[in-house]
Order: C-alpha cells, then structure tokens, then sequence
C-alpha cells in the first residue's frame, strides 16, 4: 500500500486530513514545522493516535511519518 493509500484510508476513517493531523501534531507538543519536537518518543504519538482515533499500528506510524515530514 503506498503511502498516499494510508493517508486516503486515514482520512477516511477519521474525517481527518494530513493538515489537520499536522496542526494536531503541533497542537499537542508532538511536532514543529521541521519534524518531530526534541524528546518526543514515537510511541506518546502512536499511542495517543490510537485512543484519539482508533487507528492500528501501521496508520498510526504513516501519521507519525507525516510529522516527521514526509509530504503527502
């Protein structure tokens, strides 16, 4: 599955663009505009994904991939 598949799957499920789950990221400390925040551990991001969300494993980590700012 390509990563713009995740990202459509996401959207679908959540209601949830990319720029919406980036301001997200940024709303809660997790991200900056140059990627991930310093001290931020992947797993505070997947796990707070998965109870805001519902999101698996895999959709949580191409979130964290778009944080991190791979584009989409």
């Amino acid at each position: 599955m390509s990563f713009q598949a995740y990202l459509d799957n996401i959207q679908a499920k959540t209601g949830k663009s990319p720029d919406q789950f980036r301001k997200w990221g940024k709303d809660r400390g997790f991200s900056t505009a140059a990627g991930l925040a310093a001290g931020v551990k992947v797993g505070a991001i997947v796990a707070a994904l998965k109870d805001e969300f519902g999101l698996g494993h895999g959709h949580a980590m191409a979130i964290v991939a778009l944080l991190k700012g791979k584009k989409s």
